[in-house]
């Protein structure tokens, strides 16, 4: 099995199962988890863009949230006033949020560190307040997102969330199968070794300069098509659909599913996802105030962050992996 992964017709084969599984699954669960399995596609896609950025290249994001906004106010536009088929739609979000990765990250070849993270933490900051000033950007109330009624051939019985669920499962599917490929060519390989080591990269033969504004390019194109996803779930698009707050979640849910590594994505995206549905149990339980409500989710996000790093920095994933890695160095001494 691992070795029929390690090639491309295997990856293929893998994910095409895999989605046959997850439709099947979502055909036979409420409407609540048909709900929460798309904002989990989402998740997916959105942190994914954060681990090829921070992990494969060693470029900081404290902003994603903003290239989320871009991709799906670009979705919505595309829709409301050309009305295009949603495929479009996506991928207007995925080149849009592209083009504005691609000048973002030309900069961002210039920064590091703090430098580049406070950068990205002014523009998810600048952002809704930019959104706000323009009337066709539907101001403070956003826009709704309409993609359309489920096809006739589905059945009656064919719910619009099992709708939404079947197109965010699928652009996730297919998000991570590229991705998958991306990373295991000369580019994931070209990123590695910026991270790793700038200048000995650069003795190489690399412009690292080039490699980060593409990883920047690739990365803010995912994130589009998670925003697209994202409006698409909640129905609409607004500046308060895109808060700082969603920035931070997503790179924590990268460093809950181990920022380097990309199979344990889906560790963080389930914790991002169950995490209010968890907190709302428990202030239930514990009889907590509005307050408590409100903030229990990120409190328990945090706490569960500083435990991660403080236990298992690398991921649980990369975790595993190693330990393994040991286990067969002492077996085969």
């Amino acid at each position: 099995m691992h070795k029929l992964l390690q090639s491309n017709f295997g990856r293929l084969v893998f994910f095409i199962f895999l989605g046959f599984i997850i439709f099947l699954a979502g055909n036979r669960v409420d409407e609540l988890r048909v709900y929460q399995g798309a904002t989990l596609a989402m998740f997916v896609v959105a942190i994914s863009s954060i681990i090829l950025l921070t992990g494969y290249s060693g470029q900081v994001s404290l902003g994603h949230g903003a290239l989320l906004a871009i991709g799906g106010y670009s979705a919505v536009l595309a829709r409301n006033y050309w009305t295009l088929p949603i495929w479009i739609c996506f991928a207007i979000a995925v080149l849009v949020a592209a083009a504005a990765g691609a000048v973002l990250g030309t900069a961002a070849a210039r920064l590091s560190g703090p430098y580049l993270a406070g950068t990205t933490l002014a523009l998810a900051v600048g952002l809704p307040s930019i959104a706000n000033q323009f009337s066709f950007l539907g101001g403070e109330q956003g826009l709704l997102f309409d993609v359309g009624a489920p096809p006739v051939s589905l059945g009656a019985d064919f719910s619009p969330y099992k709708w939404y669920f079947w197109i965010a499962a699928s652009a996730a599917l297919i998000a991570l199968w590229w991705l998958q490929n991306i990373l295991r060519s000369r580019y994931g390989r070209t990123w590695r070794a910026v991270r790793g080591n700038e200048i000995a990269a650069q003795l190489a033969g690399i412009h690292s300069g080039k490699a980060k504004t593409l990883a920047f390019t690739v990365s803010s194109g995912l994130a589009g098509l998670a925003g697209a996803l994202l409006a698409m779930t909640i129905g609409t698009v607004s500046p308060s659909a895109f808060p700082l707050t969603l920035s931070f979640s997503l790179l924590t849910g990268a460093v809950l599913s181990g920022v380097t590594t990309l199979p344990g994505v889906m560790i963080g995206a389930v914790t991002l996802v169950a995490t209010p549905e968890i907190s709302h149990a428990i202030s239930n339980r514990i009889g907590g105030s509005d307050g408590v409500t409100t903030n229990l989710p990120g409190l328990l996000v945090s706490a569960l962050l500083i435990l991660v790093v403080m236990l298992v920095p690398n991921g649980p994933v990369e975790q595993m992996r190693s330990m393994r890695v040991r286990k067969n160095a002492s077996i085969s001494r």
